[in-house]
């Protein structure tokens, strides 16, 4: 077996994680000043631990040594207890493992990785063959696979890639979901009686999640300014409060309608973080960023739904 570590009884993640974006300063720098309070910020608000240098965090954007320092300053920032999952996904296999590596060696909780952009990976075996190579360079951290494909054309079967990693990889925890498919999300959860973590992976569906049994955990990118709201669904369906979740999920898709205006989470998302309170800088090119027309426009439309009487708290 070597130096691998079989985890028995892993943990599962209770509660949302938050998948935060990476601050930049005006000349496209990694900033790391602002970490700290956004750590408190997102932990007082009900969130559970991040999910760094992955989609919402510009990760295939940052050099190797860039998203170290992040996964670095972000495990030396959070409160006791608070998650840190590191992204370490890459087109390069053996930049991965070292990242993954690196996870381990700073103290990380998790780490995780979707598929490469490039290759892109059309069958369920290089996928296992993805992952195993980077599972082997962190054998005592829980992966989990961010199964994604509108970033990368894995549209896979990820029952069959469950069962094809099932035994394979030790350190496999589970998948990140982030597709439409509510149905293979919750095959996927009801394999083997629930012996995978699956974590619910849009923001804009959690409550029908919930309803068939799963969104016991996930991962989100609208939890950065929405983490309250999004919180809340989760509560008010665990005290049997359906209208105040069911409310709480219609809020949560109309602040998803007005930053899908805004070319989505990474660039209008990222801006509404300064609209209240914290600026995390500009998007890194080829990300087109919001002028101050849009910001302006955005904040108005954000008024008009009454979001900042529910957004985060600082």
């Amino acid at each position: 077996m070597g130096n691998i570590v079989i985890l028995y009884d892993m943990e599962k993640i209770i509660g949302l994680i938050d998948a935060p974006f990476t601050p930049f300063d005006a000349e496209g720098n990694v900033n790391f000043e602002p970490i700290p309070a956004y750590a408190a910020m997102l932990a007082a608000n009900g969130l559970k631990g991040v999910f760094i240098n992955g989609s919402s965090g510009e990760g295939y954007m940052l050099t190797p040594e860039e998203r170290m320092a992040l996964a670095e300053k972000w495990v030396a920032s959070v409160p006791e207890g608070f998650k840190v999952i590191v992204h370490v996904g890459s087109c390069c296999l053996k930049e991965s493992a070292r990242l993954a590596a690196h996870a381990q060696e700073i103290g990380a909780w998790g780490i995780g990785a979707m598929a490469p952009p490039f290759p892109k990976i059309g069958r369920v075996e290089e996928l296992v063959k993805y992952c195993e190579a980077i599972c082997s360079a962190a054998p005592e951290l829980p992966f989990y696979y961010y199964h994604i494909p509108a970033f990368n054309g894995a549209y896979l079967s990820m029952v069959e890639f469950l069962k094809a990693v099932d035994g394979r990889i030790p350190n496999f925890a589970g998948i990140k979901y982030t597709y439409e498919s509510l149905y293979e999300y919750n095959q996927c959860r009801l394999y083997k009686d629930g012996k995978f973590d699956m974590l619910h992976g849009q923001d804009e569906t959690i409550l029908p999640s919930l309803a068939q049994g799963g969104a016991q955990g996930g991962i989100g990118g609208t939890t950065n300014y929405n983490g309250r709201e999004l919180v809340g669904i989760i509560e008010a369906w665990k005290n049997g409060d359906i209208e105040t979740a069911r409310e709480k999920q219609n809020f949560s898709q109309e602040v998803i309608n007005v930053i899908c205006n805004y070319r989505g989470n990474i660039v209008g998302g990222k801006r509404i973080m300064k609209l209240i309170g914290l600026d995390l800088g500009p998007n890194r090119v080829p990300f087109r960023n919001m002028t101050d027309e849009e910001e302006a426009a955005m904040k108005k439309e954000l008024e008009a739904i009454g979001f900042f009487e529910r957004c985060n708290r600082f």
